[in-house]
């Protein structure tokens, strides 16, 4: 025993303590996302020439889109509750190396059914994310800056969105469409090795020093409690919370579908783009949701400051705020300007954003350490089960009635969502006696 403590003391003095540690660990998780949202987006930034060289149908490619969103809606919980049971540290780092293989293995698929079949599995690997995330949170951050920390986490998930267009462009310029799916699928690997390299829970880091555990640890939590998978499932159904925060991530998904999986063929069929031109566009929105992420949390100061609302109504105020700027996005049906298409679906990304971001810094304002990443993983579902059905509609609606309606129905969503937010979550002041 003694020598074991002689030992800690002794690794202790060879490494350096880093001030901040936190937003470091925050950043290693950033990266991990970008790569994440770059391997997922390359299909979307190839769906052009891939229904060339491959003749896949417009109702086709819908089912490829809709493996992915399936699988992720069907495995978000799964690997929550993995994440939540083996830490975050593995967890991550295996869904991680599978969504790797399964891109580089793009790069061989022969026909629809292929991509298909590969995009279910690289779907159901890249739902670790969104668990991920609310779990990072949880375990670097206390409850203070936990809607800052939010707000900056959700850069990783527009940035690598934005960063996709001109790295598939070049990748594909270079190695063509299956050289640009190894060349992300490699990407992803890299990750991997930094992350199991630099990445250690609070209590185990070794570059971590004693005050900032301290800070991180003010709020004196329970150690999480690790249960069964179908007890974690049923105990989160129980609570009238996850609604309010279930039935918004419904309401706000679709859009996030249309940027990530369809926006390229939007601008190919109305505006008749071609990859360069998208290329040149298309990352425009998600610039506008990473500035979207981290405008949010200090949002919440904001209303905080003029309004005296609590940290939650501070919160549920900032998500209301990106779903009136969603009406942007049906003002898109009726503009015939792409230029100015691209500045509405901007400030689409931008709201969206906002409550995407918000609806996580929820999850870990109102649900416990062992639950964060289950919770967020039941969450995800609940969006991407509106991914998956809107994806479907849109094949076999988009050649016949065209994007205007759909770009209509996106700007109102978030508003409905918003109600079962307030009504749900929103924290009522005590009537007077």
């Amino acid at each position: 025993m003694s020598q074991d403590i002689n030992n800690t003391v002794t690794a202790s003095k060879t490494r350096r303590v880093m001030k901040n540690l936190r937003w470091y660990m925050l950043v290693l998780f950033l990266l991990g996302v970008t790569v994440n949202y770059i391997t997922r987006n390359s299909l979307g930034i190839l769906a052009p020439e891939l229904k060339d060289s491959l003749g896949i149908t417009t109702e086709q490619y819908s089912w490829i889109v809709g493996a992915f969103q399936l699988a992720y809606t069907l495995f978000q919980p799964l690997c929550g509750w993995l994440i939540d049971v083996i830490g975050l540290k593995l967890g991550f780092m295996i869904c991680a190396c599978l969504w790797a293989i399964a891109c580089i293995a793009h790069a061989g698929a022969g026909n629809w059914l292929h991509l298909a079949i590969l995009r279910f599995f690289m779907g159901g690997a890249e739902a670790a994310a969104t668990p991920a995330n609310a779990k990072t949170l949880g375990e670097w951050f206390p409850k203070t800056e936990r809607p800052i920390a939010a707000g900056w986490a959700g850069v990783g998930f527009s940035i690598g969105a934005m960063l996709a267009p001109p790295i598939i462009y070049f990748a594909h310029a270079s190695f063509g469409w299956q050289g640009a799916f190894m060349f992300t699928g490699v990407l992803a690997l890299l990750w991997v090795i930094l992350w199991w390299v630099f990445y250690h829970n609070p209590e185990k880091h070794p570059n971590l020093g004693k005050d900032e555990l301290a800070w991180i640890k003010q709020d004196n939590e329970p150690a999480p409690v690790k249960q069964p998978f179908f007890t974690a499932l049923k105990g989160v159904a129980k609570n009238k919370r996850f609604y309010g925060i279930a039935i918004p991530a419904f309401m706000a998904e679709p859009a996030w579908a249309v940027f990530s999986f369809w926006m390229p063929l939007y601008f190919a069929k109305e505006y008749n783009m071609d990859l360069k031109q998208i290329a040149l566009f298309a990352w425009l929105p998600f610039l506008a949701a990473d500035l979207g992420s981290v405008a949010s949390g200090y949002l919440t100061r904001l209303y905080t400051r003029l309004f005296g609302c609590s940290r939650v109504n501070s919160t549920i105020a900032s998500s209301v705020t990106g779903a009136f700027l969603m009406i942007s996005l049906a003002v898109v049906a009726i503009t015939r300007d792409p230029i100015i298409a691209v500045i509405l679906m901007s400030i689409g990304g931008f709201g969206h954003q906002i409550i995407s971001c918000m609806l996580s810094a929820l999850v870990v304002e109102s649900f416990d350490k062992g639950q964060m990443a289950t919770v967020n993983g039941m969450r995800g579902s609940a969006a991407w089960i509106a991914s998956f059905l809107f994806s479907l509609l849109i094949g076999v609606t988009a050649d016949k009635i065209g994007f205007n309606p759909l770009f209509i129905a996106m700007g109102f969503f978030d508003l409905i969502g918003a109600i079962f937010l307030v009504a749900f979550i929103a924290e009522r002041r005590a009537k007077r006696a």
